[in-house]
């Protein structure tokens, strides 16, 4: 119950009423406050935030999905500790300026969780501030290892890490092109360098000394001159840490240039929006991404009411969604949304959800299966051959 203060002046004024004036006016009163600690009580505000605009909208939508999917789930089982849960929904465009004005933002509005950001340029300064607001922060895609290495303590994430996935990244180039010659190119954000460096990092580990290591502006539209550096270099396989935006473009550049070289690339490509940018030029893409939850068998009622809502749950849908459900499943375990409490449990339990049994360790990474490798094909990917 919330107290609420009364002024003294009050209590001195119902001295000159009459018996039954004063017991009304007090029992007014009483109510009044009653009434004030109903309503402190009326809803949970948590929020998601992501490129809900921006050249990776996509995943932002796919982040807003889950989120709103997963809360109107929670709330139809009775919500958390009895409270509704009420959804805001934030857009950082992947930019870490607008990133830290967001989460601002969504601490003024009062949210106890922010499930986000999506890209690790924009979770990483929207940390501090979160940290600094007792605002617990489960990223479902934010893989950059320094969003966990800070030792905040209330920073999580559902998704794995860049040294993770440019292990997987780097061994599979190893073992699948063995004598072939690797190229690595990245966009300079948080993200992208981080996987390539963990890929370059792995493949050197392994005696593979890649034959280019460029850099690339993203939002550009043509990357002929990369294009032509591939040529020179002979390259028969490129990892490319960056966008699917950016990736698309390369890949049909390259294609049109008559280079065959296969792109591998990181979760980032794990969009529609990919193939939609290559078309059939697109084929034998690889990528790197977390175990499919779609493919889940429990999950097969839920991933048919999104289609059936003319929606495919890809990629960071159930992603979030997951996020969300550790969060509730921890408060009620705390008793409460406190930050610190929340993640304290999160960090000593085990979590029924979506993507299967989620555990944290101590710094907030998900202690869940890591990455495997896709292929894409005619629209469509799956775990590679």
């Amino acid at each position: 119950m919330e107290l609420r203060w009364v002024p003294m002046t009050f209590f001195r004024d119902t001295l000159f009423l009459g018996e039954d004036a004063m017991f009304r006016t007090l029992t007014a009163a009483l109510a009044a406050v009653g009434f004030a600690a109903g309503v402190a009580r009326a809803d949970i505000t948590i929020a998601v935030v992501g490129p809900m605009t921006g050249s990776v909208a996509s995943f932002g939508e796919q982040m807003r999905r889950g989120a709103e999917a997963v809360v109107a789930d929670i709330n139809a089982g009775g919500g958390v500790l009895g409270q509704k849960l009420r959804l805001e929904v934030g857009d950082d465009a992947c930019d870490a300026k607008q990133a830290v004005a967001v989460a601002n933002q969504m601490v003024n509005r009062g949210v106890v969780l922010a499930a986000g950001h999506f890209c690790s340029g924009s979770s990483i300064p929207a940390s501090a501030v979160y940290r600094e607001e007792n605002v617990l922060q489960i990223s479902p895609a934010s893989t950059n290892p320094l969003l966990t290495e800070q030792g905040f303590g209330n920073v999580f994430r559902t998704c794995g890490r860049d040294d993770q996935q440019g292990l997987v990244a780097g061994a599979y180039i190893a073992e699948h092109f063995k004598g072939k010659n690797v190229a690595i190119v990245h966009d300079k954000q948080s993200y992208s360098k981080g996987l390539a460096d963990e890929t370059k990092k792995t493949l050197n580990a392994k005696g593979v000394k890649e034959v280019l290591f460029e850099t690339i502006t993203p939002g550009e539209k043509d990357y002929s001159a990369l294009v032509t550096k591939l040529k020179q270099a002979g390259a028969d396989i490129l990892f490319f840490g960056g966008y699917h935006p950016e990736a698309g473009l390369i890949v049909r550049q390259m294609r049109e240039q008559g280079l065959r070289t296969v792109i591998l690339g990181g979760d980032a490509l794990v969009t529609q929006e990919y193939w939609g940018i290559t078309g059939k030029a697109g084929a034998g893409t690889l990528m790197t991404f977390s175990p499919d939850p779609r493919k889940i068998p429990a999950n097969a009622a839920l991933v048919k009411r999104f289609r059936d809502g003319g929606y495919e749950p890809e990629a960071y849908t159930l992603y979030t969604y997951g996020a969300i459900q550790a969060w509730k499943k921890a408060v009620e375990t705390a008793g409460g949304t406190d930050a610190k409490k929340v993640a304290a449990a999160l960090k000593a339990g085990k979590f029924d959800t979506v993507l299967g049994t989620l555990g944290f360790d101590a710094k907030g990474d998900v202690t869940a299966p890591g990455y495997v490798v896709y292929e894409w094909n005619d629209g469509q990917y799956d775990y590679a051959r």
